[in-house]
């Protein structure tokens, strides 16, 4: 079992694949590390020898910034959108969403389950 950065990578898996599963990695990054080792991308994660493990974790830990120094540098970002009261602070503040976005419809995700809100009642006829 591959474990770089704290994270088992999936053994039955190809290594771009494998490394996307590491937070801050995506198809490109994964590309670009396996490419300047010289690791073919089709290789499966449980076929990496010694070698080739210890150059991804090299590469990983010098060029990059993943898993938790990542997350805790984009929750610091957001603190201090909150902390100056700009704009995309008070949409974090509010938990909507914060690029431009229409709400009168969508951003479910952003917004929760719906809260529905009784109409108004018809006034009776005299």
């Amino acid at each position: 079992m591959a474990r770089i950065a704290g994270v088992d990578l999936p053994k039955n898996k190809r290594g771009e694949i494998g490394l996307t599963y590491i937070y801050g990695i995506g198809p490109s990054t994964a590309k670009f590390i396996l490419d300047k080792n010289s690791i073919d991308r089709n290789k499966k994660v449980n076929d990496w020898n010694d070698d080739e493990l210890n150059a991804i974790r090299n590469t990983i830990t010098e060029e990059l910034k993943v898993e938790g120094a990542l997350r805790s540098e984009v929750q610091m970002s957001i603190k201090r959108l909150l902390d100056i009261a700009c704009y995309r602070g008070l949409r974090h503040r509010k938990g909507l969403p914060v690029r431009g976005q229409r709400t009168r419809t969508n951003s479910r995700t952003r917004k929760g389950k719906r809260k529905t809100v009784a109409g108004k009642k018809k006034a009776p006829k005299k």
